[in-house]
C-alpha cells in the first residue's frame, strides 16, 4: 500500500461557460444522526443509507474493482457474527487489519487514535451498539477541512463468499468500529477506491483538527529522542513512512512505500550503556522488521530478565521494536500530529492560539502564481495580516516566537482521488504598516522571511517559524497562475491576530474598468486612500461590508449626492446577487454589483430633474424605460408602494433595490418558462 504517490499532471477539461465559473469545494450531505435513528426506531425497520448505496458505485470505478471476489455481497454485522460488538473497551481489541483497499496511510492513523481515548471518542461517538437502540444506523466525526462533520452509513458491508470484510476488518473478528469508520471516512471522500492513496499526515488532521510537523528522518534534529518523548506523553499521534521500492516485502521484513504507526518509545539499559527503542505497528497486522530488536533478536538477551518480559512478544500481530539509529535509516518521514503544535517549543504545556481563515484564489483576480514563477501577478494573491504578540507568561526572550502556519487546499471534486493537488505554498514578509495590503512594487523590493518557499503537490503545506513579535503578511499561492482553488489558512502560536487584507485599490483591478476617466480617477482618489481602506475578516464581503463600502463613497462628480443604504437595503441586495447562498458576496458577485450601481447611478440622475434625490411616478417609469425594460404601469405602481416612501418617492437606495429585483426575476424567468408565457415552479423554486 503505497503511502504516497507524486501526483500525475493531468490536462483538466475546460471549465464550461456560465454564471459559475469557480467550482467550489462541495461540502459533504449532512444528515442528522438522532432524527433518522429514531425514525427507523419509530417505523421498526433497518436504516439504509441511498446517498451511500450498497452498490459497486460506492467501491469505486478503476483498479480496486479488479481486486474484488467474484460474488461480492453486501451484510449486515448480525447476519456475519452471532454477537457483534461496536467497540471494544480493550484497546489491544481495537487492533485493525487492512483489506482490499491499499490505505494503510489511513490505518496507521487509525491505530494511532486507539492510543487516546478521548480522542478517539471524539471521532467514534461511544454511545453505539448492535443492540440497544439499535437501527443499523452509525455516525462519525472528522475535521473536514476546518470543521468538525458528522458522517451517518448504514451497516451494509462488502463480504466475500464466506462472509468475510473485504476492506478493514478487527483482529477480533466480532469488533465492526474499524469497518464502519472505514466506510463513513470513504463516504466523506467519495468511494473505497478513493481511499487507494495517501498520506498519514492527511488522515491523522481528520481525526483530530491537529497540525502536522514532519520530520525528514535522513536530517533528524539532534533533539528527536526529545522530541519523541514529548510527542509520547502529550497528546499527539504519530506515524511514518518506509522508502518507495520496487520489491513489495523487503529482505529485512518491511515494506517498501508503506506507511507505519509509531505506538510506542522506550530508553533501555543494555549491558553496553542505553539503547532508545522505538515500536511501531504495521496495519496489516503481520509482515514485522527482522532485524536488532525484532521479536527473535538476539539483542533481547542484553537486558534484564523483567525489562525483557515486559517489553519482548513474540507473536506475529505486525508490532514490532527497532533502535532510533534503524529507525531513522529505514524510514523517510515522521509525522506527528498535534492538538497543539507547542510540541517543538520548550514551553511544553503552555496554551496555544490557532486562528483559521478560508479563501480562494480566482483566475483573473486573486490566483497570482508564484514569485518565481510569475513576478508580475503574485500581488494579486489573497494577503493575512499576522500580528505576533509576545505571550504575557513566555520565559523565553521576547526576541523569539514559536509559530506554526498551515496552507491545505481543498479538494473541487466530490471524489478525493479525481482532481490532483495543485502545488502550493506561501510566502511570509515583514511589513510596518497595520492594515494596508501590499502594493505591486513591495515585492519586487523585499524579500520574504522564508526566502526558501517549498511547493508542494500536497493537500497540507505547513511550516515552523521562530519569529520576532511584529506584523507580517502571509501570501499563499499555487505554483502556477490561474490556477483555481478554494484553501484554509492556520496560524498556530502563543498569542497573536490574523486578518484577512483587502484594500481596495485591488478592485480596480479586478471590477472591469468603467468608460471614461471619471471612474479611474474615482478609483484613484478613493479606493487606494488609506482612511477609507480596512480589513475585512475574509475575502468575502457580508451585509455590514457592503453598507460600510457602499456608504463610504463620496460621489465627487455628483457634489450633492450622498448614499445612504440601509443594512436592511444591503442585506436585500445580498440576497439577489448571493447565487451560491454563502451569505457573502464573492468577487464576482460584486463586479456584477458595481457595474449596475454606475449605471443605475447615471440613469437616476438623468431623470431626476429636480434635483431632489428622489423619483416620482412619472420619473421612475422614465427611468425604467431608459433601462430597456419594459413593466406595465400596473407593476411600476406596486414596486413604488413596495420601495418608496409614503409620497411614493424613490430614493437612490430603493431605486437600486427595486431595478436589481426586476433583472434578476426577468432572468429567472426567462430561464424557467418553457413558452415565453408563462411557468410551473417546484415548491423550492
Amino acid at each position: 500500500a503505497m503511502p504516497f504517490l507524486p501526483c500525475l499532471k493531468k490536462k483538466k477539461s475546460p471549465v464550461p461557460l456560465g454564471r459559475s465559473i469557480f467550482q467550489k469545494h462541495a461540502p459533504p450531505i449532512q444528515q442528522n444522526y438522532q432524527a433518522l435513528l429514531e425514525m427507523c426506531l419509530k417505523n421498526k425497520r433497518l436504516f439504509t443509507d441511498d446517498n451511500f448505496p450498497a452498490h459497486i458505485s460506492s467501491i469505486g470505478t478503476g483498479a480496486l474493482l479488479k481486486k474484488l471476489p467474484r460474488n461480492l455481497q453486501w451484510k449486515r454485522p448480525h447476519a456475519l457474527h452471532r454477537s457483534p460488538v461496536f467497540y471494544a473497551a480493550n484497546r489491544k481489541q481495537l487492533d485493525l487489519c487492512q483489506g482490499l483497499v491499499e490505505n494503510c496511510w489511513f490505518l496507521a492513523a487509525l491505530e494511532a487514535l486507539t492510543f487516546h481515548q478521548d480522542i478517539l471518542a471524539a471521532v467514534v461517538p461511544q454511545n453505539q451498539s448492535f443492540e440497544r437502540k439499535y437501527a443499523g444506523i452509525f455516525h462519525f466525526r472528522f475535521w473536514h477541512f476546518g470543521e468538525w462533520v458528522d458522517v451517518v452509513v448504514d451497516d451494509r458491508l462488502p463480504v466475500n463468499e464466506a462472509g468475510e470484510l473485504v476492506f478493514v476488518s478487527s483482529v477480533s473478528k466480532n469488533v465492526f468500529w474499524g469497518a464502519l469508520l472505514e466506510k463513513a471516512y470513504a463516504k466523506l471522500y467519495g468511494s473505497y477506491e478513493d481511499l487507494q492513496i495517501g498520506q498519514v499526515s492527511e488522515a491523522l488532521v481528520d481525526f483530530t483538527g491537529g497540525v502536522n510537523i514532519r520530520i525528514k528522518l535522513a536530517a533528524a534534529p539532534p533533539d528527536l529522542w526529545d522530541i519523541l518523548t514529548r510527542a509520547t506523553y502529550s497528546r499527539s499521534l504519530m506515524g511514518c513512512q518506509t522508502h518507495l521500492g520496487v520489491t513489495k516485502v523487503l529482505k529485512n521484513g518491511l515494506v517498501a512505500g508503506h506507511a507505519y504507526t509509531v505506538t510506542g518509545i522506550r530508553k533501555v539499559t543494555c549491558q553496553y550503556g542505553p539503547e532508545n527503542l522505538v515500536r511501531l505497528r504495521n496495519p496489516w497486522g503481520k509482515i514485522e522488521w527482522k532485524g536488532d530488536w525484532s521479536d527473535s533478536s538476539y539483542k533481547w538477551e542484553l537486558l534484564s530478565p523483567k525489562e525483557k518480559i515486559l517489553l519482548r512478544k513474540k507473536k506475529e500481530d505486525g508490532e514490532f521494536w527497532m533502535s532510533l539509529r534503524d529507525f531513522k535509516i529505514h524510514f523517510v518521514d515522521l509525522m506527528i500530529c498535534k492538538l497543539t503544535p507547542d510540541l517543538m517549543s520548550q514551553e511544553d504545556g503552555k496554551k496555544w492560539m490557532y486562528s483559521l481563515k478560508s479563501g480562494r484564489w480566482v483566475k483573473g483576480s486573486t490566483a497570482g502564481g508564484s514569485l518565481g514563477f510569475c513576478n508580475d501577478t503574485f500581488w494579486m494573491n489573497p494577503q493575512y495580516w499576522l500580528n505576533v504578540l509576545p505571550a504575557e507568561d513566555s520565559k523565553k526572550s521576547l526576541s523569539s516566537c514559536n509559530v506554526v502556519i498551515s496552507l491545505m487546499q481543498k479538494h473541487s471534486s466530490k471524489h478525493r482521488n479525481r482532481a490532483p493537488h495543485l502545488f502550493i505554498g506561501f510566502s511570509l514578509y515583514k511589513y510596518q504598516e497595520s492594515n494596508r495590503k501590499l502594493p505591486p512594487a513591495f515585492f519586487t523590493r523585499h524579500q520574504p522571511v522564508n526566502k526558501h518557499q517549498v511547493f508542494l503537490d500536497e493537500r497540507e503545506v505547513t511550516h515552523d517559524f521562530h519569529l520576532a513579535p511584529g506584523v507580517y503578511v502571509i501570501v499563499p499561492s499555487t505554483l502556477k497562475p490561474q490556477q483555481e482553488a478554494e484553501f484554509i489558512l492556520r496560524v498556530f502560536s502563543r498569542k497573536h491576530v490574523l486578518r484577512y487584507l483587502y484594500l481596495f485599490c485591488i478592485l480596480k483591478e479586478i471590477v472591469d474598468r468603467y468608460e471614461g476617466k471619471i471612474w479611474e480617477d474615482f478609483f484613484t482618489k478613493h479606493f487606494e486612500q488609506p482612511k477609507i481602506s480596512f480589513v475585512l475578516q475574509n475575502p468575502e464581503i457580508n451585509a455590514v461590508q457592503l453598507q460600510r463600502i457602499l456608504n463610504n463613497i463620496s460621489w465627487r462628480n455628483f457634489q450633492s449626492f450622498r448614499l445612504s443604504f440601509s443594512l436592511d437595503a444591503c442585506q436585500g441586495i445580498l440576497a439577489l446577487l448571493d447565487l451560491n447562498a454563502s451569505g457573502t458576496l464573492g468577487i464576482q458577485e460584486f463586479r456584477v454589483l458595481w457595474k449596475r450601481l454606475l449605471f443605475y447611478l447615471e440613469v437616476f440622475q438623468k431623470r431626476d430633474t429636480s434635483r431632489s434625490g428622489k423619483l416620482d411616478l412619472v420619473e421612475l417609469h422614465a427611468a425604467v424605460q431608459e433601462t430597456g425594460i419594459s413593466l406595465s404601469n400596473e407593476v411600476c405602481n406596486l414596486m413604488a408602494i413596495r420601495y418608496g416612501d409614503p409620497d411614493l418617492k424613490i430614493s437612490f437606495e430603493s431605486f437600486v433595490c427595486f431595478m436589481l429585483r426586476v433583472e434578476i426575476m426577468g432572468e429567472a424567468f426567462r430561464n424557467l418558462t418553457q413558452d415565453g408565457k408563462g411557468i410551473y415552479l417546484r415548491e423550492s423554486e
